[in-house]
């Protein structure tokens, strides 16, 4: 006898495929063009000409100028990000959602327009004061600096505020009413619960600050053994017929992108950009 349920389930387990499949398939396919990108870069240069590039001094200095720019800029922007990224997830004050949007600006904007309004910014009479003063950020490795941080903080200042949301705010309470001050209790309970989110904000503004290139591009420019960094060398080398060269570096920022996504990933940082609000 054919019941009721017998016909049911042959319904369903082809419904679960069929959705299985379509899912699948939409994955594999965009995967297959990222894929294939790499795969088009890898093979389009040989080791040699790889080797060469990475040994010639010009790239070198834009390597060594982008490891320490960015290294700097993850320091200072975690400086502003873990305290700015706290006040965010505990407090409510009034125009918390323009200061929550405000944040977000640099992350959705066209990086070239961050460059553009530094670069207005420090012809006005307060930028121009700064100037004046021996802070010089136009076209020097400051102004790198400052490039990369506008919008690397942007980053950090999300994903650490997502790590602080995912700590209960009541094990602060119960820590405080055990007798610890309000700073105590985020020294010794928040900030190591939210360790692991806190390290991928600062893993997360690294990457952003190393792979920086309109702001840069813009506001510092792009002068050998002086700003040049590994994106405006990718340009460089572009802009003289280097493709060869250009795509060397590239295949550099590749792997370091996908070692630090792995290393966030691992971390437990997954999402955390868009995460809150």
């Amino acid at each position: 006898m054919v019941t009721y349920e017998m016909i049911k389930k042959p319904r369903r387990m082809g419904s679960h495929q069929s959705l299985f499949f379509f899912t699948t398939g939409m994955l594999a396919f965009y995967l297959l063009i990222i894929l294939a990108l790499f795969v088009s870069d890898i093979l389009y240069v040989d080791l040699r000409t790889f080797l060469n590039t990475l040994r010639s001094k010009e790239i070198q200095f834009a390597i060594k100028l982008s490891c320490i720019s960015s290294f700097t800029t993850a320091l200072i922007a975690m400086s502003v990000a873990i305290p700015a990224g706290y006040a965010l997830s505990r407090y409510k004050f009034p125009g918390m959602m323009l200061v929550d949007t405000l944040v977000d600006v640099p992350i959705v904007l066209p990086p070239l327009i961050m460059g553009v309004s530094l670069l207005v910014f420090f012809r006005t009479s307060v930028g121009r004061a700064i100037e004046r003063s021996g802070l010089h950020f136009v076209y020097t490795t400051q102004g790198i600096i400052l490039a990369q941080f506008v919008v690397a903080c942007s980053f950090a200042i999300r994903t650490i505020k997502a790590a602080f949301d995912g700590v209960d705010r009541r094990l602060e309470d119960v820590a405080m009413t055990l007798g610890c001050s309000r700073l105590r209790a985020f020294l010794k309970v928040t900030l190591p619960l939210a360790k692991n989110g806190i390290i991928a904000g600062g893993v997360f503004a690294w990457a952003r600050a190393i792979g920086e290139f309109g702001p840069i591009i813009v506001f510092s420019g792009t002068t050998r053994f002086k700003t040049e960094v590994m994106p405006t060398s990718i340009y460089l080398e572009l802009s003289i017929g280097r493709i060869e060269a250009a795509l060397s570096i590239a295949i550099l920022m590749i792997i370091i992108a996908m070692t630090t996504l792995i290393l966030v990933k691992k971390l437990g940082g997954v999402g955390y950009i868009w995460v809150g609000g």
